[in-house]
This record gives structure tokens, C-alpha cells and sequence, in this order.
């Protein structure tokens, strides 16, 4: 196929939204908010140029997509699970305890987020720390858990230039939010040493709960004008930019190179982000995606096997494809998932 059709529902970032088909002639899809963008319009492309039902694809999360697709075999199940991470040893076994057995796992590419600013404004050099210390609403001093006193670049670090803290961030529905809190928020949290000491304040039933405490008082940004949420796309935020010089905002690593003239990138933990940077991991604020495919539903459930294949082609998930345009990292290997996936490899 030489041609692919992509509508503007296609294009859009928005997750296709579906009711459960009123029969098993649609792919069903679930997990991940993260890949859950690249999926929507994977879906609605696979829907207008092949002749099968546009899948059906909804989000939760990966563990929740994953607990799903493990339930078992058959058509009262779904077929797919997107996952921002690797399935886990536990979920194999639970998987495989209700007959889950044949598990293709198929990594479409990469994600990045890169913090670009103003091209001739100040140039940062950041590290998790630096945004944890600048955006989470309580941090400690003196050992002490207090709000966020810091105003300017140069409170958070005597490096920086005292311009006023003010970041243009993600909204809590995109999945770039999920990997700045986690990567960069969580992980600043945890190299301060905060995180131990939200620990010990934390309230909860066992050690579980109290971490999950932690961790939440560790990602939850002030509401003092310091950080504000986007909820619209990439080019909202760099609308904010162009009238507020000093807004500092995240983004996908594509969207900022289609922008090199108007934005500067700052490095992350002393690493330059790149489509190389972020394709190797060295770049801190990457990670591989990942679909898996219940292979007992091949050649079962329509489409099944010409979706998956569809996903990783070039067309779609290669460098110049749509998803690289909403900012997948094009996977390095991505013959070779190509082959993996057409000769129906399992894990």
C-alpha cells in the first residue's frame, strides 16, 4: 500500500472513543494512555484504508490494559494491550494461569520529552532535580515539608539565571504528563532525598500505600501561576512561549525540530535530546512502547494479524509517518519488528 488515508479525525490527538462492538468483527484494544494517541490514529487510518472495522481502542493504563488482556481467551476478551513499559514477570504468570500463553510483544518506538525555550532567551542545563525543586508544590527544607518558596531559576539553583519559574506543562489527559511526572518530578523527588521524607509523613495502611502517598506528594505541581497545564496541543503551549519570553514548556522531542527556529532545547542530566539520544535511552526522559497481541485471536478475530502489521509499517510507525509527526521516536529495529511481526513471534 503505497497510499495511506488519513482523515482529521485520524490525525487528531484525541483517543478514538467506542462502545464495545455489538459483534467480535472489530479488534479490541486497551491499556496505555501513552501510546494510547499513536493507537487512535493507527486505528482510524487501519479503518479507512483495509476492509475491516475500525478497531476499537480505549485507555486505563497499562496495567489496567494489561489485567484485561490477561483475563483469558476468547472473544469476550481483547485482543491487544498498549503498555508504556515492558509486561512484567507477574502479569506472564497471570496471563499464563488463565490460558494467556502465546504473547507477541511488539515495540512500536519510542517517546522523548525535551524543555525548550524562547531561542534567544537563556539557555538551561537541567536535571530532575532542578524541575522537582521549581514545579512540585511542597518541597523540603531544612527537613522540613513546606510550599514551594522558590520564584525564580536561580532559588532552585545558583547556576541558573534569576528569570521567574514559569513552566507550560501537559494537562493530567496526555500521556506526556504521565512521563514528565514519573522521569523527571518523581526522579528529582528521589535525588533531593524528599522522597524519604514524604515517606515518613505519609499516612497509609502498609508500606504500599504510604509509598503511593509519597509518590503523589512528590508529582503534585503547585497551583500558584509557577506551572500551568496545557491541555490542548504542543502548539498551545508554544503559543504561551512566544507571549511569556520567559515560559519554559514540554514538549515531544518532533514537535521542537519542526520549531528550531523559534525554540532552544535545554539538556536533561547533561544529555542532549535527539531522535539518536532517545532511540539508544541515554536521553533519561525516553522509554520503549510497546502493543501486545493475544496470538490465540489470530485469524480468529478480523484484522487482527493485518492491524499489528499495519502499526509497525513504515507508512505508519516509520520516521516520516504520522506517529513520528506526534512525536514516537522511529525504533531503530523497526525492520525487524516488521519481520517479527508478519512471521507471528512470540514472546
Amino acid at each position: 500500500m503505497s497510499l495511506i488515508k488519513l482523515s482529521a479525525s485520524a490525525m487528531a490527538i484525541a483517543a478514538v472513543c467506542a462502545t464495545a462492538a455489538s459483534a467480535r468483527d472489530q479488534v479490541q484494544i486497551a491499556g496505555s494512555s501513552t501510546v494510547l494517541p499513536y493507537a487512535s490514529i493507527v486505528a482510524e487510518a487501519f479503518g479507512e484504508n483495509f476492509d475491516f472495522p475500525t478497531p476499537v481502542v480505549e485507555s486505563g493504563g497499562s496495567s489496567a490494559g494489561l489485567k484485561k488482556f490477561c483475563e483469558g481467551v476468547g472473544e469476550g476478551t481483547i485482543d491487544v494491550a498498549n503498555a508504556s513499559r515492558k509486561i512484567k514477570d507477574k502479569e506472564i504468570a497471570a496471563c499464563a494461569e488463565n490460558g494467556v500463553t502465546d504473547i507477541m510483544e511488539v515495540r512500536i518506538g519510542y517517546d522523548g520529552i525535551v524543555f525548550a525555550s524562547d531561542i534567544n532567551g537563556n539557555g538551561f542545563e537541567f536535571t530532575p532535580s532542578d524541575w522537582f525543586l521549581a514545579l512540585s508544590d511542597k518541597i523540603v527544607v531544612d527537613g522540613q515539608i513546606v510550599a514551594n518558596p522558590n520564584k525564580t531559576w536561580a532559588d532552585v539553583n545558583a547556576n541558573f539565571p534569576a528569570q521567574n519559574i514559569q513552566a507550560f506543562v501537559p494537562g493530567t489527559k496526555h500521556g506526556t504528563r504521565e512521563v514528565f511526572e514519573d522521569k523527571v518530578i518523581l526522579a528529582g523527588c528521589e535525588e533531593t532525598g524528599a522522597f524519604e521524607t514524604f515517606l515518613a509523613a505519609a499516612e497509609g495502611d502498609d508500606e504500599k500505600a504510604k509509598k503511593k502517598a509519597a509518590e503523589k506528594a512528590c508529582i503534585s505541581l503547585r497551583t500558584d501561576g509557577a506551572s500551568t497545564d496545557i491541555d490542548g496541543d504542543y502548539t498551545e503551549t508554544l503559543a504561551r512561549i512566544e507571549s511569556n519570553k520567559d515560559g519554559i514548556g514540554v514538549f515531544g522531542l518532533a514537535f521542537y525540530e519542526n520549531n528550531t527556529d523559534k525554540l532552544q532545547v535545554a539538556t536533561m542530566s547533561g544529555v542532549v535530546p535527539s531522535t539518536e539520544s532517545i532511540a539508544s535511552g541515554d536521553y533519561p526522559v525516553s522509554r520503549p512502547l510497546y502493543f501486545y497481541v493475544k496470538s490465540a485471536h489470530i485469524g480468529v478475530i478480523p484484522g487482527l494479524q493485518e492491524y499489528a502489521e499495519f502499526f509497525v509499517s513504515d507508512d505508519m510507525a516509520g520516521p516520516d509517518g504520522p506517529l513520528a509527526e506526534y512525536g514516537l521516536v522511529s525504533d531503530p529495529e523497526l525492520e525487524q519488528t516488521q519481520a517479527a511481526v508478519a512471521g507471528g513471534n512470540n514472546m
